[in-house]
């Protein structure tokens, strides 16, 4: 018969297996694997166009595209107007789920990122921003008012500001995407591996 020690050493081995197997998991679930192709607007849910039709009819670079990443299907739709870049996306049913406008550090209340820089550092060794978006998202909001708070470009309590970010842990730069509410107190991170785009309409 086997020794009680050995039986406990054999459970106990077995427990970290199975712990190290749904760490492995969990880590693969927090990283962010994205493909975006470029694609006709015919192709693009009529209900999101619908939704946007006039805030498209003065702006400028117009593209569509269809992103598939680890978790999801959606659309976007990215334009330029009144000198803003804006990203609008859809889910894969054409409904609204939020809208970013591109900006730079100067249009952060310096409070804010302040305390953004303090999460940052303390995170990483060392970093450098990718891209800085400000986030529409609906918020218990209709997606009209949602579109009409995000195109006269209101600072909200409600909004976002997601952060590309190559950040530095230990010896080699990795790729995130970091969320912050409106105050800049941390929301979540995840890996963002470089998205593959096509851009190729087909």
């Amino acid at each position: 018969m086997k020794s009680t020690k050995e039986l406990f050493f054999k459970k106990c081995s077995l427990c970290l297996l199975l712990l190290l197997l749904f760490s492995g998991l969990y880590g693969l679930a927090q990283n962010k694997y994205e493909r975006e192709h470029r694609i006709k607007k015919s192709q693009f849910p009529e209900k999101a166009l619908t939704l946007i039709a006039e805030k498209l009819e003065d702006a400028r670079r117009i593209r569509f595209y269809r992103e598939v990443d680890s978790a999801k299907v959606s659309y976007e739709a990215k334009f330029k107007k009144d000198r803003l870049r804006y990203s609008v996306e859809f889910s894969e049913e054409g409904d609204l789920e939020d809208i970013e406008i591109l900006i730079k550090e100067v249009d952060i209340p310096e409070d804010t990122f302040t305390n953004i820089k303090n999460y940052l550092a303390k995170a990483f060794t060392k970093y450098r921003f990718r891209r800085m978006q400000q986030q529409y998202p609906l918020a218990g909001n209709t997606p009209e008012t949602t579109i009409k708070n995000a195109f006269q470009n209101l600072m909200l309590p409600s909004i976002k500001y997601e952060f590309i970010v190559a950040g530095k842990k230990e010896r080699e730069y990795l790729q995130y995407e970091i969320v912050f509410d409106a105050e800049g107190s941390f929301e979540n991170i995840r890996q963002s591996l470089p998205p593959n785009y096509d851009h190729v309409l087909y």
